[in-house]
């Protein structure tokens, strides 16, 4: 099967174009890889370009993420269960004509058959996230983050896919000594319900090594933040800023303890140089996804605000509910990805500050569902 002159194209597009940015060695390396999968993954199926299926495509991160594929030129199909009522978020795509949305679950093999027909690429996505929304439906959990997923994995084995990544946590270090940072090796210590439902996934997928037909990548994501179709305010970034801009009363657990942080567009760069990366990178590794300069302690958060806000007010308290604590390093993907954060923390702060000058986000209060991860639409 030979190569057409379009996807030699692409190809060079993706390489020298895409990813102009990264040293030329690399680059050549990526060529090489666009090459071996117009010829072995896309030719064979008559494909001209690679699809990428999002699991859980409509969310905080997902509907960023959508847009930075169709900007890199993939086509992309969302599959996505919208427990947030959050059916607004694929509204900006839906014209778009490598864009498609899928309402379904995954817990219904019909709609994982049709999701998957014709894709070349997954990103999982999908899934309760967080702590407390975990503990509040623990049922739902089980379904969904345990059973849901695991079933996602077996899916994907016999489809000839180019790249499997599935989205976990750094959550999954939980508390780490003071004086340490966690690298991939590093021992995971779940805390949380939804830490704990990562790691049996994670564990699943690094046992599949010579069992199945694709290649997965884990990337354990730092905390998020940045602006989104469906923007979140129940994480630490988001919810400071938007508590001091407002002057609201807000209290401060625990101010002293670290979180690494990483920006929405940067947790897209991620995934796309992952799908684009060559498979002896990334086949069966995990990943810390985020960067060091980000990696702050909640009073370092609140501390980037107050250079905007000095006169917010802010009180502080010891012994919170949340008890993990702990610094990332982010070696192995500078290392092997040349991946490294464009937007930092301050940068995040500044963005979300310029919304909420220009009155969005006003609404906040009366469509709480939406904006965190509070509450399920189908419990």
């Amino acid at each position: 099967m030979t190569i057409s002159a379009s996807m030699y194209r692409r190809a060079d597009q993706v390489a020298f174009t895409v990813n102009a940015h990264l040293p030329e060695e690399y680059q050549a390396e990526i060529l090489t890889e666009q090459l071996r999968a117009a010829k072995e993954v896309l030719a064979p199926r008559g494909l001209a370009r690679r699809k990428v299926l999002v699991v859980g495509g409509a969310g905080y991160i997902g509907s960023v993420l959508t847009g930075k594929l169709l900007d890199a030129g993939y086509q992309v199909r969302c599959s996505d269960l919208l427990l947030y009522r959050n059916g607004v978020t694929v509204t900006p795509y839906l014209n778009h004509a490598d864009y498609q949305f899928m309402k379904g679950d995954l817990a219904d093999p019909a709609h994982l058959e049709k999701a998957f027909d014709g894709i070349t690429d997954v990103v999982i996505l999908a899934g309760l996230v967080g702590d407390p929304i975990t503990k509040k439906y623990p049922e739902a959990s089980g379904r969904i983050n345990d059973d849901g997923i695991l079933r996602l994995i077996d899916a994907c084995n016999g489809r000839r896919l180019n790249r499997v990544i599935f989205v976990s946590t750094c959550s999954n270090y939980g508390l780490i000594p003071e004086d340490a940072t966690a690298d991939e090796n590093f021992e995971l210590t779940p805390l949380s319900l939804y830490a704990k439902s990562k790691v049996a996934a994670e564990q699943k997928l690094m046992a599949l090594k010579g069992k199945v037909d694709y290649q997965p990548t884990v990337l354990r994501f730092a905390t998020a933040f940045g602006l989104s179709p469906r923007m979140r305010f129940d994480l630490t970034v988001g919810e400071f800023t938007r508590a001091m801009f407002r002057a609201e009363d807000l209290l401060v657990y625990d101010a002293h303890t670290w979180r690494p942080y990483c920006h929405l567009k940067d947790f897209s760069e991620v995934i796309r140089r992952v799908i684009e990366a060559p498979p002896e990178r990334v086949a069966f590794e995990v990943f810390n996804a985020g960067g060091d300069v980000n990696n702050a302690t909640k009073q370092t958060i609140v501390d980037t605000i107050k250079a905007f806000l000095p006169a917010a007010p802010v009180r502080y308290q010891a012994h919170g509910a949340d008890p993990r604590n702990y610094r990332v390093n982010f070696a192995k993907i500078k290392r092997v990805l040349h991946f490294e954060p464009a937007m930092t923390v301050r940068d995040g702060v500044a963005e979300l500050l310029g919304a909420l000058n220009q009155g969005l986000f006003s609404d906040v209060e009366v469509n709480k569902p939406f904006y965190g991860n509070y509450e399920l639409a189908y419990p």
